[in-house]
């Protein structure tokens, strides 16, 4: 094998390695879920999911799975909204 293959190959080694130099700024995957298979899209920051609780919610399982997939690699961490959860009907944030 060629040296300049060989630098090449070990240097993907190591960007592979080094996931905070990774950042997406638009990307779209099926996710088959339980249920039914959903389109997630994320553009500039943004979440979009074809399922019926994200049209809702603004966020769903889906989105919240590849937010854990893909950890730091995302620009800035996308704001979950404030959910009503107590009996008071205060808003918490997730």
């Amino acid at each position: 094998m060629q040296s300049s293959l060989i630098s090449k190959i070990e240097k993907a080694r190591r960007y592979a390695q080094e996931r905070d130099r990774i950042s997406f700024s638009r990307f779209s995957v099926n996710l088959r879920g339980d249920h039914d298979s959903h389109m997630i899209n994320f553009d500039s920051g943004q979440w979009n999911c074809t399922c019926h609780f994200f049209s809702q919610w603004g966020v769903c399982s889906h989105t919240m799975a590849l937010e854990r997939i893909l950890d730091n690699m995302l620009p800035g961490k996308p704001v979950a909204p404030a959910i009503d959860r107590s009996a008071q009907g205060q808003l918490i944030p997730e």
